[in-house]
């Protein structure tokens, strides 16, 4: 534990793995501190678990439509301690493989909880109280975040929760309310409805996923309601006590008050960054609103000190964590040519049914910055691909700068959109207009289709509506 590191990473999940990896292959000796299981909170209680619940879920569905296929099956049913076992195997199953990736790319592991301990040091404690001290010439703080709890609605891990008890039930509630409407809230109201259970979703903002294009909030906000999930929105939350049988919820909408009664509510009021405890304020490093306040090259503004991911802030993403890893990890190993993230282009995910997923500005957002904007829409009931599938639900939208042709924003809701949008995000990044994208061709026949037909519609050529 003497030796001199070139990079302690403190936390593992996927900015800090990443970062470590990164750092390993330009030749930069580096260890990776971790209090838990490696992969964080992503690969162990989010980003990964949650979409193997999602599909589970997505596949019973599927069972209760098997008519539309033409196909028969008996006696369908579910096993929830099954679905979750499923989704447990395959958070162990990557975690496992982060450490292999530790093993391969020659990475000291180091089990305990890191923190900041003066110039060039890092005290680790075990999990057995024991301290250690490790040196090292640069620190990449990726510690993540946590649940944000309110007053008033802490969670006790029985009768409310947050995603962590909610991604491990002992069986599915029949009755459920979801505080808070953005991804996290909208795919567990996604999944607990898919298996029967009587779906609230409480939002204090006058619409649902707030940060998404308002049409697509509108398709999302109709999509949902047709699969018996309530929606309120304009919401002032009052008094919450627990019962006998769950928990009660006062809740204010346009006026009116009501008492909301279920077995389980789910809080999903966004984040707060991990910044306690891990020396920050003791080295001089910047706390802003829970979060490490950093530069375009993810620096605290101390020496040798990064941070990266959650912990430094917005967009919340795994995607976005891994690749300021990379950012931090070239700039602390001199790579020439190494560009600051521009977010704008991070594309974001929600993995409901039906999929959300845009990069970009909104057409709201493009027209506060003063820009003349085109904008494209193709719906799924006009491509035969979808069609074909039995997923005519939802539309592609695209947002373009009318003077310039650039692509501004793209914005989808329908079937396996998280997988498309990367076209998008690729586009944008190769500074893409709309000339370029006219020249594309799309194979036939292919949900992608509408993604060429969303950017004719912007400049009035659609072929198929």
């Amino acid at each position: 534990m003497a030796e001199q590191y070139d990079l302690v990473v403190i936390g593992s999940g996927p900015g800090g793995y990443v970062a470590a990896i990164r750092a390993s292959q330009l030749g930069l000796k580096t260890a990776i501190v971790e209090r838990d299981a490696l992969g964080g909170i992503c690969l162990n209680w989010g980003c990964i678990p949650t979409k193997a619940l999602l599909r589970s879920a997505e596949v019973y569905e599927t069972l209760h439509k098997l008519d539309e296929f033409g196909l028969k099956a008996d006696n369908i049913g579910y096993d929830a301690e099954a679905v979750v076992k499923r989704s447990r195997n395959v958070a162990g199953q990557l975690s496992n493989g982060v450490t292999f990736l530790m093993k391969k790319n020659k990475i000291d592991v180091i089990e305990g909880s890191g923190k900041l301990a003066g110039d060039g040091k890092v005290a680790v404690e075990a999990k057995d109280g024991k301290t250690s001290e490790i040196t090292t010439k640069n620190i990449i703080l990726a510690t993540g975040a946590r649940a944000r709890t309110i007053e008033g609605l802490e969670p006790d891990g029985k009768a409310i929760w947050t995603y962590r008890e909610a991604m491990v039930p002992q069986a599915i509630p029949k009755s459920l309310i979801v505080v808070g409407s953005g991804a996290i809230g909208i795919e567990f109201a996604s999944f607990y409805r898919a298996f029967g259970a009587e779906v609230t979703v409480v939002e204090v903002l006058n619409r649902i996923l707030p940060v998404e294009d308002e049409e697509i909030s509108k398709e999302a906000a109709k999509a949902f309601k047709k699969r018996g999930i309530r929606l309120l929105t304009g919401a002032k939350i009052g008094k919450t006590e627990v019962t006998a049988s769950g928990a009660k919820m006062r809740v204010t909408v346009n006026g009116k008050d009501e008492t909301l009664d279920a077995e389980k509510i789910i809080s999903a009021v966004g984040i707060v960054g991990n910044v306690e405890n891990i020396g920050l304020e003791k080295a001089g490093v910047k706390i802003e609103k829970t979060h490490v306040v950093v530069n375009e090259w993810l620096e605290t503004g101390v020496k040798g000190i990064y941070a990266i991911g959650d912990l430094a802030g917005p967009p919340w993403l795994a995607h976005k964590a891994s690749h300021e890893g990379i950012l931090a990890a070239e700039r602390i190993a001199g790579v020439k040519n190494v560009h600051p993230i521009n977010t704008r282009l991070i594309p974001g995910c929600t993995y409901s049914t039906p999929q959300i997923a845009s990069v970009g500005l909104t057409e709201a957002k493009a027209k506060e910055a003063g820009y003349e904007v085109k904008v494209g829409r193709f719906p799924f009931r006009a491509n035969g691909k979808a069609i074909a599938l039995g997923e005519t639900e939802g539309f592609v939208k695209t947002v373009f700068d009318g003077k310039t042709g650039e692509l501004l924003g793209a914005h989808m809701i329908g079937a396996e959109v998280t997988e498309l949008i990367q076209g998008y995000g690729v586009a944008m990044t190769l500074e893409t207009t709309e000339a370029e994208l006219m020249q594309a061709v799309f194979p036939h026949p292919t949900l992608s289709e509408m993604m060429g037909e969303a950017v004719l519609d912007a400049y009035g050529r659609v072929l198929h509506t």
